[in-house]
């Protein structure tokens, strides 16, 4: 071999050895990204703030989620407000989005990425349209299969973690693009849910003074108050005999004081369907003198509809204390007028409720819902004194006589006998 060829052959040495270091370098990372793309956003320079609606369309279902007013509503659910925070994140992570991998594509691969035209068949995939608006397009994309990690070594483990976990998923820009894109993003959120996208804001309860709840039957009902915020509860108007269970009634300390709903329904939905024409009804004060009035209908599905309406007799102005100094008279009416201000806004924010039928988990409601005797205590069994359980013994104990008259179960024989025998 001369010099001329050990070059050579040290050159292919080299080059193949660099190549082998990258196919390594590349099996060991789950993400490459494109040559074609690098650093380059999917959707272009997305007009985030233009976008006034996004509809979202899976099979057969489809959701709305429009800007009406301001503020940004759920159509399938009678334009209840939507839950902003995941929209705008939604809307930031859309408008970022950028390849990690691209691969070529012919419509006849399209069902391998899950990336066929959305419709009732398997394979399709979730339609994202973005609008302003007037509800003129501005950007659509397909979303498709989720892309699945493995884990990097095998372990017993495998057998039963299945395929991995969700890294990211392919889209598709447009319609019949030519190009399939994989990203980090698995958009797990965006389906054609509507009460996924609800705002689960909710009323709060604190500092509850007095909790009545009005059952069906009138003998169930109750109600117990309390004269300050750690004080006992007691049962109003108790009848003879009856007794409060401490322990039972103490949960009201911390029911509601953070409630949630599960979904909506429209206003109109008629409510002798719900139960709601013969509600259960609680009723309850607090310190800060809000009032709540919580119809309840009938159980479905372990979920319970209400519908919810509050009032406040807020106290507007501050009465000082006979004693009170000059220094502190400044500070305690900016304390009392800062408290003011967020109990009107409070009861501002509660009152939106009122005219909304409410799913809540039936659970949420177990306090308010138990019945009179099961907020009182139970009557433990008399236990018999020592002194009556010795004349019980006595009375049904045989006598001395009883016990001579008793006849043994065979006759005794005379000794003649046995030895006859």
């Amino acid at each position: 071999m001369n010099r001329k060829q050990l070059v050579i052959l040290s050159g292919l040495v080299i080059v193949l050895g660099i190549a082998g270091l990258l196919l390594y370098k590349r099996s060991q990372t789950t993400w490459q990204v494109s040559p074609q793309q690098p650093g380059k956003k999917l959707l272009g320079d997305l007009p985030v703030n233009d976008i006034a609606q996004i509809t979202i369309r899976a099979g057969t279902n489809e959701l709305i989620l429009a800007k009406k007013e301001g503020t940004w509503r759920v159509r399938q659910r009678a334009d209840y407000p939507a839950n902003y925070g995941e929209i705008s994140s939604t809307l930031l992570k859309l408008a970022e989005l950028k390849a990690v991998q691209i691969e070529d594509v012919t419509p006849a691969q399209f069902a391998r990425y899950g990336l066929l035209p959305h419709g009732p068949d398997t394979n399709t995939a979730v339609l994202v349209e973005l609008s302003d608006q007037a509800g003129k397009p501005i950007r659509s994309i397909l979303l498709g299969k989720q892309h699945m990690r493995k884990p990097a070594r095998v372990s017993p483990m495998d057998d039963f973690g299945g395929p991995g976990w969700p890294d990211g998923r392919y889209v598709m820009v447009g319609t019949n693009a030519p190009t399939v894109a994989l990203v980090s993003e698995t958009f797990t959120q965006l389906e054609p849910k509507p009460e996924q996208w609800l705002n689960k804001e909710f009323f709060k309860l604190s500092k509850i003074k007095t909790a009545a709840v009005e059952h069906k039957v009138a003998t169930n009902s109750w109600k117990l108050a309390r004269e300050t915020e750690t004080g006992e509860w007691k049962l109003a108007e108790p009848q003879p005999g009856e007794t409060l269970d401490k322990t039972r009634a103490s949960s009201l300390n911390y029911a509601l004081s953070s409630p949630y709903f599960n979904d909506v329904l429209p206003p109109d939905t008629p409510l002798e369907s719900l139960g709601l024409d013969k509600p259960t009804v609680i009723k309850i004060e607090t310190f800060d003198n809000f009032s709540y009035t919580i119809r309840v209908g009938t159980k479905t599905n372990d979920a319970l509809p209400i519908t919810v309406a509050v009032t406040a007799n807020l106290q507007k102005e501050r009465t000082p204390a006979p004693d009170e100094k000059p220094e502190d008279k400044e500070r305690l009416d900016k304390e009392f007028k800062e408290n003011l201000k967020k109990l009107e806004e409070k009861l501002a924010k509660e009152q939106s409720y009122a005219g909304w039928i409410y799913l809540v988990p039936s659970w949420s409601l177990d306090t308010f819902m138990k019945e009179r005797a099961q907020l009182l205590e139970t009557k433990k069994p008399e236990e018999t004194k020592p002194e009556q359980a010795e004349a019980t013994e006595k009375e049904t104990s045989p006598t001395d006589t009883e016990s001579e008259e008793f006849e043994p179960p065979f006759p005794e024989l005379d000794e003649p006998e046995q030895q006859a025998q």
